[in-house]
């Protein structure tokens, strides 16, 4: 008897929520409405009762925050090569130029040493990734930032949940964009959030992502500047509200299938685990997702044959993620392979396994024996 296919991601979705969404269609108002405002005040609660505004998808996030910094031409935003193509592309999109640097090999995140060498007259801003729901290290980070005068933006679209210190990620700090999608901890369909420290910025998204206008008193309106279109409808919303309440507890099993992949993943040779998390601090870890490395370098197949091998025992698997600065659009920027060494074998080695909160510790072991299998005949 075959077993059911397990996917990278999947969202979890209770029969509630699908309810909620219908009681949403039934009332016609399935655009921006009272859903988005429920589901901004269940976020903004969340994180310290900070100003939140929820948009189209965190690509559009990380556009808002760039123009609500007044980031263009002439600028510079540094950033990780390793993280989702979103990021440097809406830097390049608003006009500025990305500035990749390298990353930690353990953490896979921002290596801050190598982003103070990189700042230049032209920076404006650091846009880290917190990568698969580890913190970037806060303290650090913001030191930089506050001693050499740049915003910071937060890719934290992997990362809703992540603590750091004991403070959730988002509760503190400058600007900070969390993602929906369902591959993330909690989705909406699509969708994204931008977490800001002022009411005055959270005014200025309302119209960066709705035409750029303003409603004046007397119900007319007045476009400001033209603005783009990235308003949440109402249906997103509902899901994401239902979803905001589960979210500790999807994250708690999270955890507890990771503790599970980190007791069973034995193959010879052997992976090269992800990060457990800061020492002392390993609660803050979501983990949006399980990324080891292969051992390439000792196998007879290539990624992915090795992928191709869990696919046909019905495990699919994902890419975590390319090395950006390699890619054709970055490579245009003088970019070439050797200049940030741990980006470029990460990008060529890792591989993205199961890992969503419906998963059995059954599933985990499967995966395991999969791998191992996979790997001891390569």
């Amino acid at each position: 008897m075959s077993r059911p296919y397990l996917p990278f991601a999947r969202p979890t979705l209770d029969e509630a929520t699908v309810a909620g969404v219908a009681d949403v269609l039934r009332t016609g108002w399935i655009t921006s409405g009272p859903q988005v405002k429920a589901f901004e005040s269940a976020l903004s609660a969340y994180h310290g009762d900070r100003p939140v505004r929820v948009v189209s998808s965190a690509t559009a996030a990380l556009e808002i925050a760039l123009q609500l910094c007044n980031i263009g031409a002439g600028d510079e935003v540094i950033t990780p090569a390793q993280t989702f193509f979103a990021a440097p592309n809406m830097i390049l999109k608003v006009g500025a130029t990305p500035v990749f640097v390298d990353v930690e090999r353990a953490t896979r995140n921002l290596d801050l040493a190598q982003v103070e060498a990189r700042i230049t007259a032209r920076t404006r801003a650091i846009m880290p990734t917190h990568f698969a729901g580890l913190p970037v290290d806060m303290d650090a980070l913001y030191a930089l930032a506050r001693r050499r005068g740049l915003r910071v933006i937060e890719d934290a679209a992997l990362a809703i949940g992540s603590s750091w210190k004991g403070r959730r990620v988002g509760s503190f700090g400058d600007i900070c964009v969390f993602s929906f999608h369902p591959n993330k901890n909690i989705t909406s369909i699509e969708g994204g959030a931008l977490v800001v420290d002022s009411e005055a910025e959270a005014q200025r998204i309302d119209m960066l992502r709705f035409h750029g206008i303003e409603r004046l008193e007397d119900g007319t309106r007045d476009c400001v500047f033209a603005g783009g279109k990235f308003n949440l409808p109402n249906v997103n919303a509902r899901i994401g509200v239902a979803q905001l309440q589960q979210l500790d507890a999807f994250n708690a099993r999270r955890k507890a299938l990771v503790a599970h992949y980190f007791a069973h993943l034995r193959t010879d040779p052997p992976c090269e685990l992800p990060h457990r998390g800061h020492e002392g601090d390993e609660a803050g870890h979501s983990w949006n997702m399980f990324a080891p490395l292969l051992p390439l370098e000792r196998m007879g197949i290539d990624r992915k044959q090795f992928r191709d091998a869990l696919e046909t025992r019905g495990i699919g698997t994902g890419v975590s993620y390319e090395a950006a600065h390699l890619t054709s659009a970055y490579r245009r920027l003088g970019y070439r392979r050797g200049d940030l060494p741990h980006t470029e074998h990460i990008g060529e080695t890792t591989v993205t396994l199961p890992l969503f909160p419906s998963m059995t510790e059954a599933d985990v072991e499967r995966v395991c024996a999969a791998c191992a299998e996979v790997l001891a005949t390569a």
